[in-house]
């Protein structure tokens, strides 16, 4: 199946931050005629601002006189105010003016929703491909994938313990297999699923997480996003794996992944 790393990426906010600084940084460059630096690292609690050097040096400020904002503070702070400007038109007009990845986390979500404490799932039902079947825990294989079911269970799916649980934050991952040597299983019919449809995960605590279809995706087994896969916590998500495309053979098998993209709208009692 997909090959992530030991754990699914955690959200960091510092990160979208230095994406923000980099990017600004770069309308200083064609704007200021500023010589700009950025540097920015993202381990942990730690990202470097852009440095900013004047290309002519300045006159000497006459005493007495308070220092002004700079050209390059008032440029980055007209973004931001252009920025929340966009979003406001954004909610009026029902259109998307502005790139997601430049706004991560700052446009609202498009709907409200529930967050639900941690509750392994139990079950899962797809009314649109007909799927009803039990949930149990996979974790991590010895070649560092997420485990999938045993052949012997192929028409259950598998929870990757490590990450959210249906409900939580994030992106809750469900794995199965699309079929056997002998026929359908579990998934099969995952790739016939469309944009509204609604998965149903029951959890232990007897809570029903309600999940409706974003996208449905299909990435090749080396090429997987793992960012859009395992990196989202706006918001709780459900990511249903399993295999599609051509077959292969060998310890690859079909060679790619399909894998639909759902968020949690609403929850019930069981």
């Amino acid at each position: 199946m997909a090959r992530p790393r030991s754990r699914p990426p955690r959200p960091h906010r510092v990160r979208a931050a230095a994406r923000l600084v980099a990017r600004a940084a770069g309308r200083l460059r064609r704007v200021a005629g500023h010589a700009v630096t950025a540097s920015v690292t993202t381990t942990d609690s730690v990202a470097n601002a852009a440095a900013v050097r004047p290309a002519t040096r300045r006159p000497a400020r006459p005493r007495g006189t308070a220092p002004g904002p700079g050209l390059p503070v008032m440029v980055v702070a007209g973004l931001m105010v252009l920025i929340v400007a966009l979003l406001g038109a954004e909610r009026v007009t029902g259109l998307s003016l502005l790139p997601d990845r430049f706004i991560a986390g700052l446009r609202p979500p498009p709907r409200g929703f529930p967050v639900l404490p941690a509750s392994p799932p139990t079950s899962i039902a797809i009314d649109r491909i007909d799927v009803r079947a039990p949930v149990h825990h996979v974790g991590i294989a010895p070649d560092g994938s997420i485990g999938v079911p045993d052949a012997a269970r192929a028409q259950e799916a598998g929870w990757y313990d490590q990450g959210p649980a249906p409900g939580q934050y994030g992106p809750a991952v469900i794995v199965g297999h699309v079929d056997t040597s002998s026929g359908p299983a579990v998934f099969h019919g995952l790739r016939n699923l469309r944009d509204g449809d609604e998965v149903e995960v029951t959890r232990e605590d007897g809570k029903v997480a309600v999940f409706e279809v974003d996208q449905v995706q299909r990435h090749g087994k080396e090429n997987l996003p793992v960012d859009e896969v395992y990196g989202d916590f706006s918001r709780p998500n459900l990511r249903l794996i399993t295999c599609g495309g051509r077959w292969v053979g060998g310890d690859t098998g079909y060679a790619d992944n399909v894998v639909v993209y759902a968020s949690l709208v609403r929850a019930h009692d069981g």
